[in-house]
């Protein structure tokens, strides 16, 4: 078995809306029938029971272990699938991942396992378990986090996870909102850094009127114990700006207490305050917005005794429950076994070997942060409305959205003056898994509350999308639906195979049509709508950008492209692959479907919203009975694109779109209807609709290498990317309603499509064109030399019309030799490889003679 490939879809693809690991696999004949193999699937069961039916292929079994392995380690998988290629020995096999490194680490550990069950070898299933599980901790979105996406995705909002750790994107273009852990893009950072100070905090809360412990900042140790004395009882040492509990000790006495207390204090900071210590239980109350959302009461780390083990070991034996982790991916964190620990034992006059009596509690810190292993219990229906209102109070008064409030009392039942409470601490992007999954009592949304802070009730965080696919017209439509987008006054991104263009402005340059450009435009932030071209090789390598469109609009199949690549070798498979941005649209979306070509229309049972065809024909089978089922139609009529739902028509004339110059060039006519349909489906006014196609040129600036024309020395030139065969016989029909005494064509081929598809192209342009000039590719895309050309004077063979053929080294040269050739009346079509060079260099020789 050979693994030969492997990629991470990351967005809707192919196979499935499930992220995966796609992997091209080779057999040797016998690993293509391992079902015929005596002993191997009792060898495979025998080191992973767990692995479910393996199929007839090794590659299947290989399959069958990725997504076990993942789903045996905790991870939420249930998709794969492994299909073979019309190569034979050669698969495809995809397994569904919920992180991608984790996928990637399965995929080879399955290989392993493969491995060793067919040479009889060890596998370590328990190891690699682990080697999973500790993976999957490690790269996925922490409890606080993941609840915050969890409430996101609940909501309809789109996500993307920015970087390795906490920063996640919400939303699309303008629409977007960012989070880091429980901090939002709202999330002041002056009001962070005051919460960091914990002097300044009290002083603002103090004026506020809030309950807060005295206290105040101390230089060195001696001076920890001087403020002590002031206070002139129990005091607390910690840090000025910290976190999570770091190098905090309470209810001290003792100058040995306070003194040693400073010296692991300072190991955080260097400025360390000493403050009243307030007697009573810690509570966390979270305000979010402009309201507490959520209560607990934070207890300090602690065993029970049991009469057998040491206090050292009983930690030992907290530890190993698996609620309990090193970090914050789980609800508990192991509890310290630190000095701090052993000075509190202290106090109590015990040690890490005494063994406490049955049912003794031993207390290992004085406080009960989370981080240093505490519990919580949920009191959220218990806390008394001036208590809530002076935590509301103190998030305000420090200016955070998202807040963390640290109250020592004896019960929130009470306000806290009535009992000597207080507030010690204002928290900045508090952790949330105390309120989700406290010890005792229930859970909260408190993801939700965020989300909802961030996103009002009905806003999902989306901006409208439009992904455009097909064999021809693609760039063409984008380009059109964005400029009538444009002319509503949305700002509009836009990727398409020339490039990244925001509000106009290119930004990125080269083939454009794939996820990653897609991807660049939805984190825009200045991008209030979106127009995507949608190539097939994206959707291949990489999925789809984003998890559903408002509109999916498929020009055409046709006889198809680029057959033959990546297993795509029929016009059926090639549907497969365009079908993609169909089956995700959204369902109150719009698929736009070409009603004249049958694999496009098949497609609409795959679409979860409603379904607009478009054709030059009214009366063709599919358009007359979508409209009698009162669904939308696009068809031409009396030199008028016409709009149609049951009784309402809506009629534009094709003079009043220069695109289409009047009508005459028919594959233009097909694109308008397109992007008519586009536009009316998203919602756009007519008027904006009738001034937008008005207001679009189809020139060199603004369509490049899309049927744009010059005039050189009273001959017609036309430049266009024409590179397969149903786009020759789309030229060759608008040509035809152009005038014109001799035609002549200029053309290359791309190498990476099939020799009868390089052939077809000249054998369509030799009917049509009497002289035919030939030049080689600057990239022949895995061709030798020559080999192109030679296809293309095949396809000469035998033409009806052409008198003329030559060929000419290099794109430019054979340009020069055309327009040589050129008098005033005839036509030159030529069909470019490096569009903006060749069309800057037309422009130029057009200059030259003018």
């Amino acid at each position: 078995m050979d693994v030969s490939r492997i990629r991470a879809l990351r967005g809707p693809n192919l196979w499935s809306r499930h992220t995966a690991i796609e992997a091209v696999v080779s057999c040797t004949p016998a690993e293509c029938a391992i079902d015929e193999r005596a002993g191997f699937e009792a060898a495979l069961r025998a080191r992973f029971p767990a692995i479910g039916e393996i199929g007839r292929s090794l590659a299947s079994a290989l399959e069958a272990a990725a997504l076990a392995l993942q789903a045996q380690a905790g991870c939420p998988v249930t998709f794969s699938r492994t299909t073979e290629t019309v190569e034979p020995g050669i698969y495809q096999v995809v397994v569904e991942y919920s992180e991608e490194a984790v996928g990637r680490l399965a995929f080879d550990l399955a290989c392993q396992l493969c491995e060793a069950a067919m040479n009889d070898a060890p596998f370590e299933l328990d190891a690699a378990l682990a080697q999973l599980r500790e993976l999957d901790e490690d790269v996925r979105l922490g409890p606080s986090t993941g609840a915050i996406v969890d409430a996101a995705v609940a909501r309809g909002i789109p996500f993307r996870r920015l970087t390795d750790g906490s920063l996640v994107q919400f939303g699309w273009g303008s629409r977007q909102q960012r989070i880091q852990a429980a901090e939002t893009s709202r999330t002041s950072a002056i009001a962070e850094s005051i919460a960091q100070d914990k002097e300044l905090t009290k002083m603002l809360l103090e004026s506020a009127g809030v309950p807060v412990p005295n206290g105040r900042s101390v230089s060195d140790a001696e001076d920890a114990w001087a403020a002590a004395c002031e206070l002139g009882g129990p005091v607390v040492v910690k840090p000025r700006d910290g976190n999570q509990g770091k190098g905090v000790a309470v209810n001290l006495s003792s100058r040995e207490e306070i003194m040693a207390a400073y010296a692991v204090a300072v190991e955080f900071r260097d400025d360390v305050m000493v403050e009243r210590y307030l007697p009573g239980h810690d509570y966390r109350l979270l305000v979010i917005g402009h309201q507490l959302v959520a209560a607990a009461r934070r207890d300090p780390p602690q065993v029970i005794g049991d009469g057998v083990h040491t206090i050292r070991e009983l930690v030992d034996i907290v530890n190993r429950d698996p609620l309990r982790s090193d970090g914050h991916a789980t609800s508990l964190t192991k509890i310290r076994f630190d000095d701090i620990a052993l000075a509190t034992l202290a106090r109590q006059k015990l040690h890490a070997d005494t063994v406490p009596a049955k049912g003794q509690r031993v207390v290992l810190r004085n406080n009960a942060n989370l981080s240093t292993g505490g519990s919580a219990t949920d009191v959220t229906d218990d806390v008394h409305p001036e208590v809530a209102a002076r935590a509301v109070a103190a998030a305000r008064m420090v200016g955070l959205d998202i807040c963390g409030v640290d109250v020592i009392c004896e019960t929130v039942l009470k306000p806290l003056e009535e009992q000597g409470g207080g507030i010690v601490e204002v928290n900045a992007a508090p952790g949330l898994r105390m309120h989700l999954a406290p010890s005792f009592g229930k859970g909260r949304a408190v993801g939700e509350a965020i989300i909802n802070t961030m996103y009002p009730a009905h806003d999902n965080g989306r901006i409208p999308v439009v992904a455009v696919a097909g064999t021809n017209g693609k760039t063409t439509t984008v380009r059109l639906i964005a400029h009538l987008l444009g002319s509503k006054g949305l700002r509009v991104g836009m990727t398409n195979s020339d490039g990244v263009y925001i509000q106009r402005r290119r930004i990125d340059t080269g083939d454009c049509s794939g996820p990653r450009s897609a991807r660049s435009v939805l984190m825009h932030p200045e991008v209030d709508a979106a127009v995507f071209e949608t190539a097939r090789g994206g959707v291949l390598r990489e999925g789809l950008a984003f998890d559903r469109c408002d509109v999916a609009v498929v020009t055409n199949i046709g006889a198809g492209d680029h057959l033959g690549l990546n297993y795509i070798t029929t016009v059926e498979d090639l549907a497969v692959v365009k079908r993609v941005i169909v089956q995700n649209v959204a369902p109150s979306g719009m698929a736009v479907l070409n009603a004249a070509d049958p694999s496009v229309v098949a497609m609409a049972a795959s679409c979860p919203g409603g379904v607009t065809f478009f054709a030059r024909d009214r009366n063709h089978p599919v358009m007359a009975t979508h409209r009698a089922q009162g669904h939308r139609i696009v068809y031409l009529e009396d030199g008028q694109i016409v709009a149609a739902q049951g009784e309402m028509r809506h009629r534009i004339a094709l003079t009043e779109i220069p695109l289409t110059q009047g009508g005459r060039i028919g594959f233009q006519v097909e694109n308008a209807m397109a992007a008519v349909a586009a536009a009316w489906a998203l919602g756009l006014e007519w008027p904006v609709v009738h001034a937008g196609l008005a207001s679009f040129i189809n020139d060199a600036a603004t369509a490049p290498g899309r049927f744009n024309t010059f005039n050189y020395q009273g001959a017609m030139v036309i430049a266009d990317y024409g590179h397969n065969p149903d786009a020759m016989l789309a030229l060759v029909q608008a040509i035809d309603n152009l005038p014109s005494e001799r035609r002549s064509v200029v053309i290359s081929g791309a190498g990476d499509r099939r020799d009868q598809d390089i052939r077809d192209q000249t054998r369509i342009l030799g009917a049509a064109f009497d002289s035919v000039i030939l030049y080689q590719d600057a990239c022949q895309r895995g061709r030798a030399d020559g080999e192109v050309l030679a296809l293309l004077r095949q396809g000469l063979q035998d033409a009806p019309r052409t008198r003329h053929s030559e060929e000419i080294q290099g794109e430019f040269n054979a340009i020069d030799r055309a327009l040589a050739q050129l008098n005033p009346g005839d036509l030159c079509l030529i069909l470019v490889d490096q569009v903006e060079e060749a069309l800057a260099h037309i422009a130029k020789r057009v200059a030259e003679v003018s």
